[in-house]
């Protein structure tokens, strides 16, 4: 019996059909094997091809890309992408009779077969390069560890497996067309996937403009991507250099290229540059937005039904995502918070912008990188969102929540001049005096809130809001309800940055939940939108891999009277002329809006709006806001005794908005409907009389409203 006669007996007792599957029947040997083949009823097998995991591009709001996310880093590209020499590296070291075999290489098939019998096992492969595809397709499909195991299991069984779906790959595809797919799916080493993404890794180069040296490096590569990895140390570079010889070595055997061209690429050193993988939110220029954005994909059901589905549309999907992220406003953050706060200093200054109307986050920055190293103070989450998007606790509000009990009032039908007098403290007259929306009674006639901003008196709701007296806003929670003042929080869009529900204590008013800058100023855009609340909102668009583009619109509901609204932005423009800005003053154009300062200045805000844009902007120190108060301190080179709303965060904010607005035309509010609001509020200065009525604290806790000036 001739060698080949035993061998192929040996390999049907084995259970494997070695060769001619699909090989031409022309006699000889290869009759023998098509012969073999029929006989065993084996035929070719659709295999089910799942698109590549590809890199999805994340888009700012004019077009520019600021991140990649990948579960591979993979840039698919098509043939004529390729340089011809790598091509030709590829097949003279892989398969070199791919374009004259069928689905696999009997020669060299012939050959594994022998060596792995006389070995027992499988030792040598023989694979033709539609057989590495194929077993790069059932291991890149793979979604469990027993897929992955039976998809590189060294048995006979898995080889006829491959080769039935190779058979059918082969009846289904041109050469050129599976060669291409092999070179997009086939992993190279250093994390790159496929001959674009390692040609870009591995030398900074497009595969279109690989040279013969490197051309035969990446061929060398993919028989054993991680023993030739570059990136894991000299040893692994030894490896791929001799590798990439024995490479340029076949070449010249085969005649691809000369002896001496072989030869003078052997010279020369492996080239590996070490290019770093792009992508990902540590590498992005708006990594506190990039993060935002993957997080909501990652969290919203709009983009999957499981997270496990949400994970791969977002790494594998090639998809084209833009966003709203405007750069000319994201700058005039960053310089904004760069001129008052140092990266070097212990407090973090974070400010978002959101445009009114729509939702749509414009700006995302903070006063230190995003990153994991602790000696530059790096932050390592999202401190300008909510835990939902990568962020952390958030900081109190403060005196920023004063505004939601200003609408309640309001809202119920107050004037902008109507009030009380107040004193320099504030007990709660009785336990009932404040019921939290449970019904229960909360109030602690034992503890006296005080005033850290503005005096006792007479206080008007514009006066009281100018002023941000604490005591006043107290008897005026008290007056319309903690429950009402909660709910129209609520109505804000007002969640803990934490994710747990809020704190419904009589000081709620004073700002004692931890919040994050994207969810006060999108409360604050919905009153510069007259009341009409939208979901913070980052993406508006998603292209998939197919080109099919998918927009998404503002998510909005009116949620207050926009009266109700007009009112309170009336009110709250007088804060930067006769409030506790004023010292900061304004920005050339109507606005509006609150400074916010918690107990013994352990954390500073500022939030306001104007009907084109809202923002936020908060300080305090990551290493614990109450143990870390902002008191006799250095921020930003300049020393505070203490730091206020109006000290930090105020000018921050004006400077950014100044910037962010240059060249829109302003736009102006709404006027106060007057028969239903009275006063002038911020457009003239209100003449209260002084009424008697019961002092703070009295048993009754009556209230006598009074009008502070003309209606």
């Amino acid at each position: 019996m001739s060698s080949i006669a035993r061998l192929t007996a040996a390999a049907a007792a084995a259970g494997v059909v070695a060769a001619a599957i699909a090989l031409p029947a022309v006699g000889g040997t290869g009759a023998m094997f098509v012969g073999a083949s029929e006989d065993l009823g084996i035929k070719p097998e659709e295999l089910k091809e799942p698109p590549l995991a590809e890199r999805t591009t994340v888009l700012d709001a004019k077009g520019n890309e600021i991140a990649w996310f990948y579960e591979q880093y993979r840039e698919n590209v098509t043939l004529d992408q390729v340089a011809d020499v790598m091509k030709k590296a590829i097949i003279a070291i892989e398969d070199y009779r791919f374009y004259e075999h069928g689905a696999i290489d009997i020669e060299g098939t012939m050959r594994a077969l022998a060596k792995n019998l006389a070995s027992g096992g499988i030792a040598q492969g023989g694979s033709s390069i539609t057989q590495q595809y194929v077993k790069q397709v059932l291991l890149n499909s793979a979604t469990t560890d027993k897929e992955r195991n039976a998809a590189l299991e060294a048995s006979y069984a898995r080889k006829l497996k491959e080769l039935r779906y190779a058979m059918a790959v082969e009846e289904k595809y041109t050469k050129d067309q599976i060669l291409e797919k092999y070179l997009n799916i086939a992993y190279f080493g250093a994390g790159a996937y496929g001959v674009e993404a390692a040609a870009q890794r591995f030398f900074g180069v497009s595969a279109s403009e690989l040279s013969l040296v490197q051309a035969a490096t990446l061929a060398g590569a993919v028989q054993d991507p991680n023993a030739t990895d570059p990136n894991l140390g000299k040893k692994h570079r030894a490896k791929l250099l001799d590798r990439r010889n024995v490479v340029l070595a076949r070449m010249a055997e085969l005649k691809k290229i000369t002896p001496e061209e072989a030869e003078e690429a052997k010279a020369k050193k492996l080239g590996w540059k070490n290019i770093a993988i792009p992508g990902g939110c540590s590498s992005s220029k708006y990594p506190y937005f990039c993060m935002y954005v993957r997080n909501e994909i990652l969290s919203n059901s709009d983009f999957g039904k499981t997270a496990k589905a949400r994970e791969q549309f977002l790494n594998r999907g090639g998809l084209t995502i833009k966003t709203t992220i405007d750069p000319k406003m994201q700058k005039a953050a960053e310089r904004a918070i760069k001129k008052h706060v140092f990266a070097s200093d212990n407090p973090v200054a974070s400010e978002a912008l959101v445009q009114p109307g729509t939702g749509a986050i414009k700006a995302m920055a903070a006063s230190r990188e995003y990153g994991t190293n602790k000696r530059k103070k790096e932050m390592s989450f999202n401190v300008v969102a909510d835990a939902t998007h990568g962020g952390g606790v958030g900081f109190q509000a403060g005196s920023t929540f004063k505004t939601f009990t200003l609408l309640t009032a309001l809202k119920q039908g107050m004037k902008i001049n109507d009030g009380f007098t107040v004193g320099s403290g504030y007990r709660a007259p009785y336990y009932s005096s404040f019921k939290n929306c449970k019904g229960e009674n909360i109030a602690d006639p034992t503890h006296t809130v005080t005033n850290d901003e503005g005096g006792g008196g007479f206080k008007s709701l514009a006066t009281g809001t100018w002023g941000s007296v604490n005591t006043f806003f107290m008897m005026l929670e008290q007056k319309v309800g903690l429950c009402n003042v909660v709910k129209t929080a609520k109505d804000l869009g007002i969640e803990r940055s934490d994710g747990q529900p809020l704190q419904e204590y009589s000081t709620f008013t004073l700002g004692i939940n931890e919040m994050d800058p994207v969810t006060v100023a999108n409360a604050y855009a919905a009153i510069g939108a007259r009341g009409k609340y939208c979901a913070p909102m980052a993406i508006t668009s998603i292209k998939d891999r197919n080109g099919k583009v998918t927009n998404y619109k503002p998510k909005c509901k009116q949620v207050i009277d926009p009266e109700v609204t007009d009112a309170a932005a009336n009110i709250l423009s007088g804060v930067f002329t006769k409030g506790t800005m004023r010292g900061v003053g304004g920005i050339g154009r109507p606005a509006a809006g609150k400074t916010g300062t918690t107990d013994s200045q352990a954390t500073a805000w500022f939030a306001g709006f104007t009907p084109d844009l809202a923002g936020a902007v908060s300080i305090g120190d990551p290493r614990g806001a109450v143990t870390h108060k902002l008191n006799n301190i250095t921020i930003g080179g300049r020393y505070y005794g203490s730091v206020f709303g109006a000290s930090i965060p105020g000018p921050i904010w004006k400077d950014t908005m100044i910037a962010a607005l240059k060249g829109v035309p302003p736009t102006n509010f709404t006027p106060v409907n007057t028969s239903k609001f009275g006063g002038c509020g911020s457009s003239c200065q209100p003449q209260p009389r002084q009424p008697v009525e019961p002092q703070p604290g009295d048993d009754d806790g009556g209230f006598d409203i009074r009008i502070g000036g003309d209606d």
